[in-house]
């Protein structure tokens, strides 16, 4: 019963010790987070787009280019 109490505990202990520790950003940290994430997503979202743009002739000319 111990072995499983124990950890329990200790989690508990930790996780309050790490919410004791964070504090929440201010405005200006949290545009700059903002911003970035949004950078991150257009960024890949081109990158998704391209690959796709790419790699759907070369599909259609190997898969279908047998056919014709």
């Amino acid at each position: 019963m111990e072995s499983v109490v124990n950890p329990l505990k200790d989690f508990a202990k930790n996780s309050i010790r790490l919410v004791k520790r964070c504090t929440k950003p201010d405005r200006k940290e949290f545009n700059k987070i903002t911003v970035r994430t949004a950078l991150g997503f257009i960024v890949m979202g081109f990158i998704g787009f391209f690959v796709k743009l790419i790699f759907i002739p070369i599909n259609q000319i190997i898969v279908g280019g047998a056919a014709a």
